[in-house]
C-alpha cells in the first residue's frame, strides 16, 4: 500500500487494525469470569426446541486461549507481512516482488530451451519444427489478438502470411518492428482537398493496382495524387517501407479498396499501432517470435 495520497491514510489503517485487535484482547479478558450477583445458572431467556436454555456461563478456556492465540498470530502477522498501511513488513514481502521471483526462474528455465537456438540464424530456427511450435504459442498469446490466430489479420491489422510487408520482410527488420513496435500515420488531408478531389484520388488509386475506375475522373485525381500522396507513397504509388507507407499498386488492402473507403482515409487519415514488446518479452523469446513471423510468408522456412 504504498499508494496512499498522503500519509494520514496509512497511519489511519494502521490504527484501525491495532485497535480492532487490542479491542478483541480486552473484549476476551472482560468475559472471562462471572459478573459480580450473576449465578452460572441464571437463564438468560433464549429457549431452542422447547426445553434447550441458554445459560450465563463464562467463555470456555479452549475458546479464550484459541481467541487469545488467533489475536497474537495477527500481531505477528502484520508485524511480519504488509498490513499497516504503507508499513512493508519485517520480511519486505510484495507481490510485485513475489511475481518478480516467478518470472525470474522461469526466464532461467526457458533460457537453458532457448539457448540453442541463439546462435542459428533465424531462417534456420524458422525451419526447425519445435521452434516452430514455441513461436506459434508466443504468437498466440501475444500476436493474435490483433493478427488473428492464423495470422492473416483484419481490417487494419496486416496480414503476415503474405510477402507484402509495410516495414520490409527481412528478420532484422521484423525483429526490430516486434521489439520497438511501429506508429504508422496516415495524416488527415482535410483541410485541403475536397470532398470531390478525394473522390477523384480515389478513383486514380484504384486505377494503380488494376481496380475498375473512372478514367476521367482518375485523371483529375493524378495530379492531386502527384502533389499530396506521392511524398509518401512514392510518384508511382509503390510505397515506401522507410516510412510505412503501402503500395498502392498491389491487390492487398489494410483498410480496404471501396472509393468511400480510400475517401475516408484521404479525410481522415490513419493511426496504426504497432506497439512494442521488448519490455514484455525477453530477447530469446523475440528472436523466437521473429523466426516463426518470418516463416509464415517463406514456405522454405515454415509452414502455413
Amino acid at each position: 500500500m504504498s499508494d496512499f495520497i498522503s500519509d494520514f491514510w496509512s497511519y489511519y489503517i494502521a490504527a484501525i487494525a491495532l485497535i480492532g485487535i487490542v479491542w478483541c484482547v480486552w473484549l476476551l479478558f472482560s468475559q472471562r469470569k462471572m459478573p459480580k450477583g450473576v449465578s452460572t445458572t441464571d437463564d438468560t431467556g433464549h429457549v431452542w426446541d422447547g426445553d434447550l436454555r441458554e445459560l450465563n456461563n463464562p467463555l470456555p478456556r479452549w475458546w479464550m486461549w484459541m481467541f487469545l492465540l488467533a489475536c497474537i498470530f495477527g500481531l505477528g502477522y502484520l508485524a511480519l507481512y504488509p498490513g499497516l498501511g504503507s508499513y512493508a513488513g519485517m520480511l519486505k514481502f510484495s507481490t510485485q516482488g513475489e511475481l518478480a521471483a516467478h518470472r525470474e526462474a522461469a526466464e532461467k528455465t526457458q533460457h537453458q530451451i532457448y539457448a540453442k537456438y541463439l546462435n542459428m540464424d533465424i531462417k534456420q530456427v524458422a525451419a526447425d519444427p519445435d521452434a516452430r511450435e514455441i513461436g506459434q504459442r508466443l504468437f498466440l498469446n501475444y500476436c493474435a489478438q490483433c493478427h488473428g490466430s492464423d495470422a492473416r489479420g483484419s481490417r487494419g491489422f496486416p496480414n503476415l502470411t503474405d510477402n507484402d510487408w509495410l516495414y520490409g520482410g527481412e528478420p532484422e527488420t521484423i525483429q526490430q518492428t516486434i521489439t520497438k513496435g511501429r506508429n504508422g500515420v496516415m495524416p488527415s488531408f482535410a483541410s485541403t482537398i475536397d470532398a470531390k478531389q478525394a473522390g477523384d484520388t480515389a478513383q486514380y488509386v484504384r486505377s494503380l493496382s488494376g481496380l475498375s475506375s473512372d478514367p476521367i475522373r482518375a485523371s483529375r485525381g493524378e495530379s492531386t495524387f502527384k502533389s499530396t500522396c506521392a511524398a509518401c507513397h512514392g510518384a508511382n504509388g509503390k510505397g515506401n517501407q522507410a516510412l510505412g507507407a503501402p503500395n498502392l499498386t498491389d491487390n492487398t488492402w489494410l483498410y480496404g479498396s471501396s472509393e468511400a473507403t480510400i475517401v475516408d482515409a484521404i479525410l481522415k487519415g490513419h493511426n496504426g499501432h504497432m506497439p512494442a514488446h521488448e519490455e514484455i518479452l525477453t530477447p530469446e523469446r523475440i528472436r523466437m517470435l521473429t523466426a516463426y513471423v518470418w516463416g509464415l510468408s517463406n514456405t522454405g522456412g515454415a509452414a502455413k
